[in-house]
C-alpha cells in the first residue's frame, strides 16, 4: 500500500525490477540486485544441486561407470569429451561424463550465491564467506574426483569424496539460514541443554553417514570390476550401521519430547517431527535393500534418503536459534536503496 500524499516515498510506492513481469529480469536482478528472499532462494538452489550430484554421483557408482572416462580432467587420454575406447562401453562413458558436467552446474549456482551475497547491502561478512565456500568446496570436490580416479576408485578416496558433498551441503544449509537471520547476538528459542542435545544428535547423524559410508564401500556396487574394498565383514559392519541408526532415531525421538514437553516454536517441532519421518522412511529403505540383496535402485534412495537426512537434520539445530536484526545493520539492498532515493 503506498504511503500518504505528501509522505517521503516508501518501497511500496515504487515497482522493483523484482517485480518484473520477464521472467529473465527476474532472474538477473534475484543475482545483481538481490532481496534477502531471492539470496535464500539461490542458497535453497545451492542445497538442491549439492544434494542432487550426491544422488547421481551413486548413479554412477550402482551402474559401474565410475572408470567410465578412465583419467582425469580428460574424458580419455586424447579427448576432453566421450569418444570411442576399446576398454569402456559407451553407456559407462555418458553417465560418468554426465555426472562431471552437472559439476559446472552445481558451480555456476555457487556462483551466483557469491554475487548475490556481495551485491546486499550492506555487505555482511558472515554470509559472504558462507557464500565462497561453495565454489571453493566444489572446485576442491572436483580435484579430489580426480584423485578418485586416478586411485582406480580406492574405497577411502570413493568415502571422502561422498562426505565432502555432506560438508558442502551443510556450508549451503548454513547459507540459506544465516540469509534469513539479522546479525544480532544469539538467542536461543529452546532450553539451553535442548540445544546441546540437537549438537549431539547432528553428531550422531555425521557418524551415521560414516557408517554408511563404510558399508557401502565394503559391499557390492564398487562402480568398476576393477575397483578395491574395504576388507571388512559386511555382515558387521552393516550391523554397526544400524546400531548407529537406532541411537540417532533415539535421539530425535527425545529431542522431539523435550521440545514439546517445554513448548517450543511450532518450527523446532515441526522440523524434529520432520527429521523422525525421515529417518523412519530411510530405515525401511535400508533393511528392504538389505533383504533384497541390494538392489541398485533401492541403493540410489538410500542414499537420497541419507542425504534428506542429513538437510532435515541440519534444519533441526537452525531451528533452536535465532538472531535479531542489528539495528545499525538495517539496510535495504542495491535495487531497494534506489527505488526509495
Amino acid at each position: 500500500m503506498a504511503g500518504p500524499a505528501g509522505a517521503p516515498p516508501t518501497i511500496d510506492d515504487v515497482k522493483l525490477p523484482t517485480d518484473n513481469p520477464n521472467p529473465f529480469v527476474r532472474f538477473w536482478q534475484s543475482v545483481w540486485a538481490p532481496t534477502t528472499r531471492s539470496l535464500r532462494g539461490w542458497a535453497m538452489a545451492s542445497v538442491v544441486v549439492n544434494a542432487g550430484i550426491t544422488v547421481t554421483g551413486a548413479g554412477v557408482r550402482v551402474t559401474a561407470s565410475g572408470l567410465g572416462c578412465p583419467t582425469w580432467p580428460k574424458c580419455t587420454p586424447d579427448s576432453f569429451i566421450p569418444v570411442a575406447h576399446p576398454e569402456v562401453s559407451p553407456l559407462n562413458m555418458a553417465v560418468e561424463f554426465g555426472n562431471r558436467l552437472l559439476t559446472f552446474l552445481v558451480l555456476a549456482v555457487g556462483l551466483a550465491c557469491v554475487v548475490a551475497a556481495l551485491r546486499m547491502a550492506p555487505r555482511r561478512v558472515t554470509v559472504v564467506r558462507l557464500a565462497w565456500l561453495q565454489p571453493v568446496g566444489i572446485v576442491a570436490q572436483a580435484l579430489w574426483g580426480g584423485l578418485v580416479v586416478n586411485t582406480m576408485l580406492n574405497p577411502f578416496t570413493v568415502g571422502v569424496h561422498y562426505l565432502l558433498s555432506s560438508g558442502l551441503i551443510a556450508a549451503c544449509w548454513m547459507l540459506y539460514a544465516r540469509a534469513g537471520e539479522g546479525d544480532g547476538p544469539v538467542r536461543a528459542v529452546a532450553h539451553r541443554d535442548i540445544r546441546r542435545l540437537g549438537h549431539v544428535l547432528l553428531a550422531a547423524v555425521f557418524a551415521l553417514l560414516v557408517a554408511g559410508v563404510v558399508v557401502t564401500n565394503t559391499g557390492p556396487h564398487s562402480g568398476d570390476e576393477v575397483a578395491s574394498r574395504f576388507d571388512l565383514d559386511i555382515e558387521s559392519v552393516a550391523r554397526v550401521h544400524a546400531d548407529v541408526a537406532y541411537v540417532v532415531v533415539g535421539l530425535t525421538f527425545a529431542l522431539m519430547f523435550a521440545l514439546h514437553v517445554t513448548n517450543a516454536p511450532r518450527a523446532a517441532r515441526r522440523a524434529a517431527l520432520a527429521l523422525l519421518g525421515v529417518e523412519l522412511l530411510q530405515g525401511v529403505i535400508g533393511y528392504t535393500q538389505w533383504f533384497l540383496a541390494v538392489p541398485a535402485a533401492l541403493v540410489l534412495l538410500h542414499v537420497l534418503g541419507s542425504t534428506l537426512v542429513w538437510i532435515a537434520a541440519l534444519r533441526v539445530v537452525t531451528s533452536l536459534r535465532e538472531r535479531d536484526t542489528q539495528p545499525a545493520s538495517v539496510s535495504p539492498s542495491p535495487t531497494e536503496a534506489a527505488a526509495v532515493a
